[in-house]
């Protein structure tokens, strides 16, 4: 009887050996009740989702259009900012190829190549605001090729853009804007059509018209004033904004793009309180 509980302990050894012989020479099993990972914030998902963009300038020239795209801001110091302008480069650049894919089709404008050309510049780099503008035109037939007229203003420390209707939410804010701006570009085409020394009759009908386009175009709404930029002051915040019109907002083609400066003391009284602190005497 002993002999046989010897020889049951011995064979129960033996395999509890056996068993940690084989567990030593195995791969660990992989743990089926690990928690996951914790999914990455939407800021930090931004970060790496726009950090591969790459602001290449663009040069491309087929029987039915001509691109050039030209980048002069640096890309990788505000990556999320680099997208935005990316994005709307390859908008503007898919809606020409778009337009040129049809210029066989009955009724086409022209059998000339369309064109498109783009180009940002950087307007302000502080560690506060970032200001890069976008200036071009598309052509697709016609007298002329229709302006390409865009603002970004980034706030790197905020990581997102900054907008008119954020940054003044009052409506007294945007009709006191909105008037400044007017008595300002009513001022500037008087003296525009004093320079053409135009007969009176003439004169008055430029007039007539063309303050009926400053008007329409300055609507005390920040959709009428969605393009600016800002102005920097000695202290290095800003000293106002330049709010940017483009071709036919204000005034015929021929006037251009033109701009308005709004001093902050102007600013100051309607901007959202979050923003006033970007200004001198905020």
């Amino acid at each position: 009887m002993k002999r046989v509980l010897m020889l049951s302990l011995l064979c129960a050894c033996a395999l509890v050996v056996l068993a940690a012989c084989r567990r030593e020479g195995e791969p660990a099993a992989p743990a089926t009740s690990a928690a996951p990972a914790a999914p990455a914030g939407t800021a930090t998902t931004a970060a790496l989702a726009s950090a591969a963009v790459d602001l290449k300038d663009v040069s491309e020239s087929t029987p039915d259009y001509i691109i050039g795209i030209s980048y002069q801001v640096p890309a990788n110091q505000h990556p999320a900012l680099a997208a935005e302008l990316k994005k709307y480069a390859d908008a503007a650049r898919a809606d020409l190829v778009e337009a040129a894919k049809s210029r066989g089709e009955p009724g086409g404008a022209t059998s000339a190549p369309y064109d498109l050309s783009l180009s940002f510049t950087e307007l302000m780099n502080t560690p506060s605001v970032v200001a890069v503008a976008a200036d071009g035109s598309s052509y697709t037939g016609g007298a002329h090729g229709a302006p390409l007229i865009a603002r970004f203003v980034w706030l790197p420390q905020q990581q997102r853009m900054l907008t008119a209707r954020e940054l003044i939410r009052d409506e007294k804010g945007w009709a006191a804007i909105s008037g400044y701006v007017r008595e300002q570009l009513h001022s500037a085409l008087s003296q525009r059509v004093d320079a053409d020394d135009l007969p009176a009759e003439e004169r008055a009908e430029v007039v007539k018209n063309a303050s009926r386009m400053i008007d329409d175009g300055t609507e005390p709404a920040p959709t009428d004033f969605a393009l600016f930029e800002p102005m920097a002051a000695s202290d290095g915040r800003l000293g106002g904004l330049r709010f940017v019109f483009a071709p036919y907002q204000v005034g015929p083609y021929s006037d251009g793009t033109q701009t308005v400066e709004v001093p902050a003391d102007v600013l100051l009284p309607f901007v959202s309180p979050e923003y006033r602190p970007l200004f001198t005497g905020g």
